[in-house]
């Protein structure tokens, strides 16, 4: 049997196998020549004290144990052209793994995208970028993937469901992404590395005899006595099928609209708004680290903060390492920030949102919009935004120091944000309390973190997609909507997931469900 080892080992330990054998083999007091192989299960920092440390969590064979290196591979897939189908709503995480789960239960999923294929987003992400120009079916937001495809593809998750959690990540690795995701504390792909791996989902998926139909938009459900029996595209086919799973992401604005005029339940949920902030990521790491410079074993440092502010939480968010900031609007008079890192995580500046959570009353002036209300507050501020910063995808931007001094900042430096930035006085872009709570806010972050507050900061606004703002509401043990049987609320846009991860779990929990409701035997 192999013997389970938790020790903590120097960043040149950590990263080189063979002085990782040899650490073993001193806390057994054996030769080297005895220890056989070392896995590394679990891998973290520790960046508390002033020598930094790895902790490793990790499973040693000695020589004349049994070793065979385990190979992951994905369930075996069955061809199900001739299935019962299952039509879903977006091709994002909680789509596509709903999509291979069906496949796994012998259902056929019919995946239906309104923007392209990964690869054919590129030209219209390049448009935006440069030309400012929005495609509002194909952007960061919309398209094979979803936000999560060229949003870092950050892996972590808060779910309990460690079963699952583990699940989909040994299905990723199974679809091509590195095993060091199945060992890091806070995985994450890399938006150059996922468009590949979202591929090949897609292809197997096809291969297995189920459809995704990319640059189709559902504009209409068909409904008869409270049960949905398929959709309308935009171009006014008709699609049937008595199970749709929907799971169409934070930004379908038009879906939310189609339920509300439908007079299909949904509600307002609250979520959180606040900017996007960037720093030299060699400040990040000089914070964090507490060295001058963090040497090549150590990776580009990440931080997370949380704060009570006047009441309200005021925490960073999709916090990205050696990333940049990306126009993340899906229409052309708004704009809207987010970020990304590629796989080694290996730009020079750090950023992450930091945002304030929101309560249902701070909606109230849009109350006439009833279940809207939170969306059309978020809508507001991205178009203030967009007339603030020259109606452009350039963003309002202001040094984070002359931010907390109600000083526009006479210059902007230039940032990782692609289309560019406008110096503005960003209390004008948010409604007063939430500038006010940001200003404090940031003073408490300088506070905690020495070297924080800077003007080497920029603040780009808004970071306003942090969440849905609308909960389509669902039965808890049924997963079905409340008022019409056969559709499937499902994902970060329903209100149910916040992430690559949990959106991929809600996903495979929708398809398990309609495979119970069809009887279907569920694995």
């Amino acid at each position: 049997m192999p013997r389970e080892i938790q020790t903590q080992v120097a960043p040149e330990i950590a990263a080189n196998e063979s002085l990782l054998k040899e650490h073993v083999a001193k806390l057994f007091n054996v030769s080297l020549k005895e220890i056989q192989k070392v896995i590394v299960i679990k891998r973290s920092i520790d960046a508390r004290q002033k020598s930094i440390k790895f902790n490793i969590k990790g499973l040693v064979f000695f020589e004349d144990e049994d070793f065979k290196e385990h190979k992951i591979q994905l369930p075996e897939y069955k061809n199900v052209s001739n299935s019962q189908e299952v039509i879903i709503v977006g091709a994002g995480p909680a789509g596509l793994f709903a999509g291979l789960q069906l496949i796994e239960l012998g259902l056929k999923p019919i995946i239906i995208e309104r923007g392209k294929e990964v690869r054919g987003r590129r030209r219209d992400l390049k448009a935006i970028n440069v030309d400012h120009i929005v495609n509002e079916d194909s952007n960061y937001c919309f398209g094979e993937g979803g936000a999560g495809t060229y949003s870092d593809g950050k892996l972590y998750t808060r779910s309990k469901k460690r079963g699952d959690v583990d699940r989909i990540l040994e299905l990723l690795v199974g679809f091509g992404a590195s095993p060091d995701i199945l060992v890091e504390a806070h995985p994450h792909i890399g938006t150059n590395k996922l468009p590949q791996i979202i591929q090949d989902i897609r292809e197997k998926i096809i291969e297995c005899g189920g459809q995704v139909l990319f640059e189709t938009r559902v504009t209409d459900f068909i409904i008869k006595n409270n049960e949905v029996q398929g959709i309308v595209t935009q171009k006014g086919e008709t699609i049937s099928a008595n199970k749709v799973i929907l799971a169409t992401g934070h930004s379908a604005r038009d879906i939310f609209e189609l339920l509300d005029r439908k007079k299909i339940l949904i509600e307002a949920k609250p979520f959180a708004i606040g900017v996007r902030a960037e720093h030299p990521q060699s400040l990040i790491d000089q914070i964090q680290y507490s060295c001058d410079f963090r040497g090549e074993h150590l990776p580009p440092a990440p931080y997370s903060i949380v704060k009570q502010v006047n009441g309200r939480g005021m925490y960073s968010f999709c916090m990205c390492p050696g990333g940049v900031i990306a126009p993340c609007a899906t229409s052309q008079n708004e704009v809207v920030t987010n970020g990304w890192s590629p796989s080694k995580r290996d730009q020079s500046t750090a950023n992450s949102g930091i945002v304030i959570e929101l309560k249902l009353e701070d909606f109230k002036p849009f109350e006439k919009f009833g279940a809207l209300a939170g969306m059309e507050f978020q809508k507001s501020i991205e178009q203030k935004a967009w007339k603030l910063a020259g109606q452009t995808q350039k963003v309002p931007a202001q040094r984070m120091v002359d931010f907390t001094q109600n000083k526009v900042s006479s210059y902007i430096p230039k940032t990782s944000y692609v289309p560019g930035t406008t110096s503005i006085e960003m209390g004008q872009v948010f409604p007063g309390f939430l500038s006010q709570i940001l200003r404090e806010g940031f003073l408490e972050f300088g506070k905690s973190m020495k070297g924080y507050l800077t003007n080497e900061a920029i603040l780009h606004a808004p970071e306003s997609r942090t969440s849905s703002p609308v909960r389509i509401p669902r039965d808890s043990e049924t997963l079905e909507h409340l008022q019409i049987k056969g559709l499937y609320p499902c994902g970060e846009g329903a209100g149910y997931a916040g992430g690559i991860i949990s959106a991929a779990i809600d996903g495979e929990k929708c398809a398990l469900k309609i495979a119970e409701k069809l009887n279907h035997k569920v694995h």
